[in-house]
């Protein structure tokens, strides 16, 4: 982790102003004014006023306190804010500020949906000390939940495999991407994923990275893949299409500060599989 980040227990007081990801409708508050912060500051007992509810503790970013807060759906954001998608501010937050505020949506949407146990109904409780939710009838335990996914720049030669999916906008092309099995190891994602959306195989893997994307609660784990053999065909349903591209004709891609545009710069600068 980076010692930029720190997730750690709420501290009994805070000392100085808390940066606040105030979370809108599934959307993030964001500063109106360019001259100011991003994102909003305030000390705890202002937000308190604010925006009424539990707040909840995410740890410290280059050692400032950081909280969120849910505000109301039927209440529109205050003068001086805007609410914005986390996608489409992933190219203006730095990296660890974009990790926290991933961090916000994944652990107040996990609390919104875990308030009664899974098992048996009853109203859940927050652990005192740990991200859980806890029964007090049957003493089932609920953790944030962290979907684990597999996302791949397959290479051939020069060319690079990039496809549409069905939700991208016209032109917009990315990394073929997936969700791991039960019981599946990443790479065997990878091939798999690689297979079933385009009838290709692949040999030679290179574990590039990961990243956490809130879009609910995945966790992006990149690779390189080598191409070993296949034609493309792909379904037309989830995947509309796919094709190989030469560095310099490349279609539109991811912005900056995702994992996909990582992958895709990586191979630019000579370091794929």
């Amino acid at each position: 982790m980076s010692p930029d980040l720190e997730f750690l227990p709420r501290p009994e007081r805070f000392d100085g102003p808390v940066r606040w990801f105030v979370v809108h409708r599934k959307q993030l508050l964001i500063t109106a004014d360019p001259s100011l912060p991003l994102l909003p500051e305030w000390s705890a007992s202002m937000a308190a006023v604010l925006f009424p509810g539990e707040s909840h503790y995410l740890g410290r970013l280059r050692g400032q306190h950081c909280c969120a807060v849910v505000m109301a759906d039927d209440i529109d954001a205050p003068e001086g804010f805007l609410a914005e998608d986390l996608r489409r501010l992933i190219h203006r937050l730095e990296q660890q500020e974009f990790a926290m505020a991933s961090r916000a949506l994944q652990l107040l949407g996990w609390r919104i949906n875990h308030r009664f146990c899974s098992r048996c109904g009853t109203p859940t409780e927050l652990h005192p000390r740990d991200h859980a939710m806890v029964c007090p009838s049957c003493e089932y335990t609920q953790y944030p939940r962290i979907t684990p996914c597999v996302i791949m720049l397959v290479t051939r030669g020069e060319r690079a495999l990039l496809a549409q999916g069905a939700r991208f906008p016209a032109g917009f092309y990315s990394c073929l991407a997936g969700f791991m099995e039960p019981g599946e190891d990443a790479e065997h994602a990878v091939r798999r994923e690689v297979w079933e959306e385009t009838r290709l195989q692949v040999g030679k893997l290179r574990y590039h990275g990961s990243q956490s994307w809130p879009f609910p609660h995945s966790l992006m784990l990149a690779f390189h893949a080598e191409y070993e053999g296949g034609e493309i065909e792909v379904d037309g349903d989830e995947i509309l299409a796919a094709d190989w591209f030469d560095r310099d004709a490349l279609p539109q891609i991811p912005p900056p500060g995702s994992i996909a545009r990582s992958l895709i710069e990586s191979w630019l600068q000579g370091r794929g599989a």
